[in-house]
């Protein structure tokens, strides 16, 4: 397969699902859980009560569930399983402005990068699962796809890491929004924004 080829399992004629419904995180901290959730996603309640909690930010019923079981143990670090979700929004401004929002209310990304198809911001929740929220940095869905058949992809898979104190302050000072996303162009980022993020319980 190569990036001019790309269909979706439906176009290839497969059964697949038509899109992706919700996630559920068992937590021993429901309502810290659930606070932080709805400031990162600016997400409604549908249900909660003390043990489980449901939140929406669009036309879906829910996209998380909280479920608070006895027993649950802390998240031990770097254990096998789910390394994040990932949250997709329209465009740069949308991203600088939610980074701005949540540096407001003390949340802070713990990673920043250019992964060459997207500009993302890594989070982590008070239970330490990681939250990536990401702008996709081409115009097209085929860009993006191409961009996985590029060198600088084989070379580094995982993307350079940025500044997004640089890129906020760049995106203000007017510098064209392609310019920002690309490859390599803003500032190195530092060490603070690679270890801060969840505040101690």
């Amino acid at each position: 397969m190569n990036a001019q080829t790309h269909q979706t399992a439906r176009q290839r004629g497969r059964l697949a699902p038509i899109r992706f419904a919700h996630a559920v995180l068992q937590t021993n901290q429901l309502s810290r859980m659930l606070a932080w959730y709805r400031t990162v996603l600016e997400a409604d309640i549908q249900f909660a009560n003390e043990w489980i909690a449901f939140i929406t930010y669009d036309e879906e019923h829910h996209r998380l569930a909280f479920v608070a079981r006895p027993g649950t143990i802390d998240k031990v670090p770097n254990a096998a399983g789910l390394a994040h979700l990932a949250y997709a929004y329209a465009d740069l401004d949308e991203l600088v402005a939610t980074y701005e929002r949540l540096k407001a209310a003390g949340i802070v990304p713990v990673r920043t990068i250019n992964h060459g198809p997207t500009t993302s911001m890594y989070y982590a929740d008070p239970d330490g699962n990681q939250v990536e929220l990401q702008v996709d940095n081409f115009a097209t869905a085929e860009e993006c796809h191409a961009w996985f058949f590029r060198p600088e992809f084989a070379e580094n898979p995982i993307g350079i890491l940025f500044d997004p104190d640089d890129l906020a302050a760049q995106f203000h000072a007017g510098v064209p929004i392609t310019q920002l996303k690309q490859y390599g162009f803003l500032r190195m980022a530092p060490a603070s924004t690679r270890t801060e993020g969840v505040p101690a319980r």
